[in-house]
């Protein structure tokens, strides 16, 4: 794999927890309290998230903080679908 960037990495990695989990960005944005574009920016490495962040991330993916830091095992983890129907903004609570 080619060096990434660290919100590259921290991105991928945060997207393969994610769908590991078997979660949809919609579905970790209602856990996170964040909006689901704010998570699409998560996963891309466009926003640069804060440490109060990366911990509500941590919690809602049910890992701990030091786990998203760990270097993402595919380039492109695969997508998890939702069971019922997805927003396109933040999830309602």
């Amino acid at each position: 794999m080619n060096e990434l960037s660290p919100r590259i990495a921290l991105g991928l990695r945060i997207k393969e927890l994610r769908v590991a989990a078997g979660m949809t960005q919609e579905e970790l944005a209602d856990r996170t309290g964040f909006f689901r574009t704010y998570m699409s920016r998560l996963e891309t490495g466009a926003a640069n998230p804060t440490f109060d962040a990366l911990l509500t991330l941590a919690a809602a993916l049910e890992v701990a903080p030091a786990a998203l830091f760990e270097p993402p095992s595919e380039a492109s983890p695969k997508r998890a679908r939702a069971a019922a129907g997805s927003s396109r903004g933040r999830a309602s609570k």
